[in-house]
């Protein structure tokens, strides 16, 4: 069998993931490389659940990258962060050292791991002209009149349905007929946590991060003179509370909303996993309330080092 080039560490928000990641890279002298589509952004870290202190153990901080890479406003996507990884990737392949890759957007780790020859999609100026003033739900019916949805994982806002419509789009008269990279023998360790126990460890961790401070983070931002809808476009956290904040929503209504947003995601998550599982890729699923030291055994043996 081919040897592993990369281990790829992968499960629903709440599901413990990072925390397991870094412990594993930590054992295996390793670093890590984020999949995460929101981490991207500087500032946006309660919100986006950076915990940046886990990438500490004993003292040592583990290196990690594709975290904080871009000012909040700028709208990444699937094709720069496949450049973007494949640079960093290829850094950490010539150190000798095995990367890990660990985050929760399906479409990203897909793309890097599959190699996809992604297209640079420009802005559509008519396109948009022309769906500004649907609904979400009108939008999402519109998106889901394509073959193949270019992403479905989080098209939470009218803007991010839009850009998904101008992708598939482009895609559809520019269909791209081969692969830019090659695919990459990753093994895949899924983090796989009881649905009651997820949404639980959600509705626990919203409460948290509003008692830490994420309604102050949002504030700050738009003091910068970030517009509420650029930051609305990414979703979840970041949606409700601009929503709240600019008094679209109560307190009460935020909370109940984005607590549902969240549990929806995730349940979203889990589907693209089970998607790429149907489109052949092995996912080795470990129970998140095993001992650590149970998963770092589980995962070692399956790379055959002690």
């Amino acid at each position: 069998m081919k040897a592993y080039q990369l281990i790829t560490v992968l499960g629903p928000t709440a599901s413990g993931k990072t925390t397991f990641a870094t412990i594993l890279a930590n054992q295996l002298d390793t670093e890590i490389i984020s999949a995460d589509s929101r981490q991207i952004y500087r500032s946006m870290d309660i919100g986006t659940g950076k915990d940046i202190s886990d990438y500490t153990i004993n003292g040592k901080t583990i290196p990690y990258h594709l975290i904080d890479i871009h000012d909040p406003g700028y709208k990444y996507n699937v094709f720069e962060y496949q450049h973007d990884f494949f640079r960093v990737y290829e850094a950490i392949k010539a150190k000798g050292k095995l990367p890990v890759l660990c985050g929760g957007t399906g479409m990203y780790i897909e793309a890097v791991l599959n190699g996809y020859k992604l297209l640079d999609v420009p802005e559509n100026k008519e396109l948009r002209e022309k769906l500004k003033n649907k609904s979400l739900q009108e939008l999402e019916n519109i998106l889901a009149n394509y073959k193949v949805l270019h992403n479905k994982t989080d098209v939470d806002t009218a803007q991010r349905a839009i850009r998904a419509i101008e992708i598939e789009e482009y895609y559809k008269q520019h269909t791209p007929d081969q692969n830019e990279y090659e695919p990459i023998n990753s093994l895949i360790i899924g983090i796989q946590i009881d649905r009651e126990l997820r949404r639980k460890k959600i509705t626990k961790r919203l409460h948290t991060r509003l008692k830490e401070g994420m309604i102050e983070e949002v504030e700050q931002i738009l003091a910068t003179g970030i517009k509420p809808d650029d930051l609305i476009y990414y979703g979840l956290e970041y949606k409700y509370l601009t929503l709240y904040i600019i008094g679209e929503l109560s307190y009460d209504e935020m909370v109940s909303q984005l607590e549902i947003a969240i549990h929806q995601f995730a349940k979203r998550q889990m589907t693209w996993f089970r998607g790429m599982e149907r489109r052949g890729h092995t996912i080795h699923w470990i129970d998140a309330t095993i001992p650590t030291e149970e998963k770092i055994a589980f995962v070692k043996n399956l790379l055959n080092i002690q």
